[in-house]
């Protein structure tokens, strides 16, 4: 029998303590993740906690700091929907991030990837349906 999944509650990133600034600031500034306090046990492990969509169910996405951690030659990512995938690349651009791979998966999920500063892939996207 198969488990039965309901949602995600959070996805982990892991970037190196030096660019702990830069990765809260590409967070929390450039994606406008709304940052949440992390439990009190957790505080001194530094990172942050960002929660993503309605209160009633938010998804979670916690980044951690991780000595030697290495994102840039790793396919793991998260996507990230938006309304409007043109205005999305134009702010990245602007804001001096690198777009790569553009595609439309045969899914209908219109799509480029960008790398946090830790080099973590992420996926920005928007459906078909969202056009």
């Amino acid at each position: 029998m198969a488990l039965t999944i309901t949602s995600i509650n959070h996805v982990q990133v892991t970037v190196p303590p030096r660019l702990e600034g830069q990765c809260k600031a590409f967070y929390g500034d450039l994606l406008g993740l709304r940052e949440i306090e992390k439990p009190e046990p957790l505080r001194s492990r530094g990172g942050a906690w960002y929660e993503i969509g309605p209160k009633t169910n938010p998804l979670q996405l916690h980044l951690s700091l991780e000595d030697g951690a290495d994102g840039n030659t790793s396919k793991r990512h998260v996507c990230y929907l938006v309304p409007d995938l043109g205005a999305a690349k134009a702010q990245f651009e602007a804001s001096g991030i690198e777009i790569t791979d553009e595609a439309t998966e045969p899914n209908g999920l219109e799509r480029f990837f960008i790398r946090d500063p830790a080099g973590n892939k992420i996926e920005i996207g928007m459906l078909d349906g969202d056009l």
